[in-house]
């Protein structure tokens, strides 16, 4: 039987937690689920202390003393994932933003690829990010199909599946990018390594609660690192 390890990142997410383990441990599929919250000054870690208590799946949680940033955060959900023999990491967002009950869809192609990413821009994809958010990211995801030459539709997005087992040529740790444009990064390495990829359509829901913690000036900086990877003066 697979090992499938579910993993996401919290901070400040007090107003959601609930509501995604709700809809997480809903799932009929057998996956055991790893949080790793960057000591949320809301306490998002001590709720879901207190969800794992009852839970029908296991939840493991990593409390880190400070905020690290999620580069690091899916870094270390990977190496944990490595570390405990899982087949299979899926990631995604913990605000609601993406619907859990696909995860047995990327399972199902993770059976045939080594990576799959959740598309807001591919056929029966949807965004429902405000306006200016979305032409930001729509074009930015565009660019960044123009410049690199790879074969997706998006590149941005958290809601991924990673085949443990088939990867070749692949460490995450080795991906120099940080913040919002490791995502980026990540694929960059995945296409170097000619990693089976594949993609899913999705739908990206803007948060109802709580605040957005993508910085303003991210897309100019993911810009730049675009650039800096077409010139090579970044490798990975």
């Amino acid at each position: 039987m697979r090992k499938v390890l579910v993993f996401t990142a919290t901070f400040n997410e007090v107003e959601n937690i609930n509501s995604f383990l709700d809809k997480i441990t809903a799932i009929k599929e057998n996956f055991d689920v790893l949080i790793v919250d960057d000591n949320s000054p809301d306490n998002t870690w001590s709720v879901i202390e207190k969800y794992k208590s009852h839970a029908s799946k296991t939840i493991n949680l990593i409390k880190r003393s400070k905020k690290e940033g999620l580069n690091t955060a899916h870094k270390l959900g990977f190496n944990y994932a490595k570390k405990n023999n899982y087949d299979l990491l899926i990631t995604l967002d913990a605000d609601l933003s993406h619907d859990p009950m696909l995860i047995p869809e990327f399972i199902k192609l993770l059976e045939t690829n080594s990576f799959v990413i959740g598309s807001r821009y591919m056929p029966r994809g949807r965004n429902e990010m405000s306006f200016l958010r979305y032409i930001l990211s729509f074009f930015g995801n565009k660019l960044i199909k123009f410049v690199l030459k790879i074969n997706l539709d998006e590149f941005t997005t958290s809601y991924r599946g990673f085949n443990l087992r088939t990867l070749k040529g692949f460490d995450m740790n080795e991906v120099s990018l940080e913040g919002y444009s490791f995502f980026l990064g990540t694929i960059n390495l995945l296409n170097k390594s000619n990693n089976k990829m594949t993609q899913i359509p999705i739908t990206f829901k803007d948060r109802k609660k709580g605040k957005s913690k993508i910085p303003r000036l991210e897309i100019i900086r993911t810009l730049k690192n675009l650039l800096f990877i077409k010139l090579g003066i970044i490798k990975k």
